[in-house]
């Protein structure tokens, strides 16, 4: 189903990304300097000393410490990213390659970006860009990785490193077009400086209609063998998530209290489909 712009006229269309930030973050706003971000763990780097990992060292030796038990999985992690800055030009390279599928062969993709121009916008080759995205770990032990992210200024990132195969990059444009198609559509509050209620809302949307919490992709690829609500529950702890790694949103408590408050809207708001795709 399409939709066309209420009166106003739609933005202009995102420019080509310059940043590679992932999709749970979003740009300052001058408007927020007198609201207080929460503080976030500090990230933590690493020291071979105490991780065992040795970016000096051959990578196949750091390897063989990883499986016998000389690396801790700090160092495991630190190893990881490390290997992701080598294959950069690799992974960038099969990134585009898979995008360049997508927007040729793929139902979704060609669907939303035909959405997308109805409201004057253009996402293409030029705004929707494969890069690396480092990963952070944090003191508290918990990994932040993203697989892509939408900025209204920038277009579409695709993290090149984290992309598994072409069928992983369509649920992951997939989502981050649902975005770009709620930007054009309403005047949305990316930051949160009001509330967390836009975000939470397009976090619903995206991880509800691209296909990314469908029953084989949670079963297969996240061990999710779950045959009761599976779908609701999937797609309320995404945007949960999500919501909770914006810089605005102080704690998941906040970040689920704002998901409950517009899901029984978000959640049945299909647009532009007619219902729930995949």
């Amino acid at each position: 189903m399409s939709s066309t712009p209420s009166g106003a006229p739609a933005p202009e269309a995102p420019s080509p990304p310059t940043s590679t930030k992932p999709s749970t973050e979003a740009p300052s706003s001058s408007s927020s300097s007198a609201l207080s971000t929460p503080e976030f763990p500090r990230i933590v780097s690493n020291d071979p000393a105490r991780t065992g990992f040795d970016p000096e060292m051959k990578w196949w030796v750091n390897y063989f410490g990883i499986i016998t038990g000389s690396i801790t999985p700090e160092g495991a992690f630190h190893y990881r990213e490390s290997r992701y800055r080598v294959h950069e030009e690799r992974d960038c390279a099969k990134c585009e390659k898979y995008r360049d599928w997508a927007f040729a062969h793929s139902p979704i993709v060609r669907f939303m970006r035909d959405r997308v121009a109805e409201l004057n916008g253009d996402l293409n080759e030029r705004n929707v860009v494969c890069k690396r995205c480092p990963a952070r770990l944090t003191e508290d032990g918990q990994v932040h990785r993203s697989a892509g992210g939408f900025s209204p200024d920038h277009g579409i990132l695709i993290c090149a490193n984290e992309v598994r195969d072409r069928y992983h990059l369509e649920d992951t444009l997939a989502h981050e077009m649902v975005h770009a198609w709620d930007h054009l559509r309403w005047k949305m509050d990316w930051t949160g400086d009001k509330d967390l209620k836009h975000a939470a809302c397009t976090e619903i949307r995206a991880n509800m209609l691209s296909g990314e919490c469908r029953w084989s992709r949670e079963a297969f690829t996240r061990g999710n063998w779950t045959l009761t609500r599976q779908f609701q529950d999937c797609v309320r702890k995404r945007a949960v998530m999500s919501v909770a790694a914006r810089p605005r949103c102080k704690n998941d408590v906040q970040a689920a209290k704002a998901v409950n408050q517009v899901w029984d809207s978000c959640f049945s708001d299909t647009r532009p489909f007619d219902e729930v795709y995949k």
